[in-house]
């Protein structure tokens, strides 16, 4: 039972795409299937991903029309789903992944995930985390949590990814998902280990305009997404310390904030916001490790009820 399939949606990505499907080609343990959406590349992308989808059967392109430009959220999971749309039957699949074009992962990297869900079965998605290469050659950490997976690399437990409606169409897409998937008493994690720790090419949230105008673009989807004032003013400050040092915060602020001044909508379900907020004031008033393990903990009879 470890049949998975991977759904890349990418755009442009020529610098990157060798490093990645070579990575793929040479996981312990391939997917059943690979879905991958070119977003209307303009590059030399659909080359690269002609040669290999000749070379690999298990590798399907599917091309859409150029819309002008790169969409990061919606735009991204409108790809995904354009990819979903072209399976058959889901249910052929134990897991799936929306997978980014733009990384190297080790060549255990499946198998690790899929060992770890098979030891905890409340384990609805999970990753490794994700590391850049800065100027210096130095390798650094993204700084996600252990209570998320990595937007990066969703891998998924195909029941749960059915259970919690799969992704939401808007920027905060990728928080969203867990703490819907810990609402309905599964488990999102990610771990820092050796054999599932992965480069990210291109550093989270630059593919757009740069990577201030993607912390921007994070303060506006935490208020889409239902978080407080005081707990995205925590965050921004955390964020402060990690690269690009102080203004990426201070951009995370500012979006939230902007969003907040210009009456932006946020996520319909109330319900959800609640629980939302319910959670991050639990990581402020009791860390965030000790709070998640908690949660975790109280929403096991959800899970078990489903």
């Amino acid at each position: 039972m470890r049949d998975y399939l991977i759904i890349t949606p990418c755009r442009n990505e020529a610098d990157y795409a060798r490093q990645t499907l070579d990575t793929i080609v040479a996981q312990t343990i391939r997917p059943k299937l690979w879905v991958i959406v070119d977003d209307g590349s303009t590059d030399q992308t659909p080359a690269i991903l002609a040669e290999y989808a000749q070379k690999h059967d298990w590798i399907k392109v599917v091309r859409r029309e150029d819309r002008g430009s790169r969409s990061v959220g919606p735009g991204v999971i409108d790809a995904f789903y354009a990819g979903l749309e072209t399976v058959s039957d889901l249910k052929d699949f134990d897991y799936l992944c929306k997978l980014d074009l733009d990384l190297n992962l080790p060549e255990g990297y499946f198998q690790g995930l899929i060992e770890r869900m098979e030891d905890n079965p409340r384990i609805g998605t999970c990753s490794g985390k994700a590391y850049f290469i800065n100027d210096q050659g130095k390798s650094i950490s993204e700084g996600i949590g252990d209570d998320v997976s990595v937007g990066a690399s969703k891998f998924y437990r195909r029941t749960c990814f059915e259970q919690i409606g799969g992704f939401v169409r808007q920027v905060m897409w990728d928080g969203i998902d867990c703490h819907r998937c810990r609402m309905l008493g599964w488990v999102p994690c990610s771990w820092d280990d050796d054999d599932i720790r992965f480069i990210h090419l291109r550093p989270m949230g630059s593919s757009q305009k740069g990577i201030l105008a993607g912390r921007f673009r994070w303060g506006y989807g935490q208020y889409f997404m239902g978080t407080s004032l005081a707990y995205i003013t925590a965050s921004a400050l955390y964020r402060m310390t990690r690269p690009p040092l102080f203004f990426g915060g201070v951009a995370i602020w500012c979006g939230y904030v902007w969003s907040h001044l210009t009456g932006k909508p946020r996520y319909e379900d109330v319900a959800f916001r609640r629980f939302v907020r319910k959670c991050q004031w639990s990581f402020l008033m009791r860390g965030k490790a000790k709070a998640v393990r908690e949660i975790n903990q109280q929403q096991a009879t959800a899970w078990q009820t489903i």
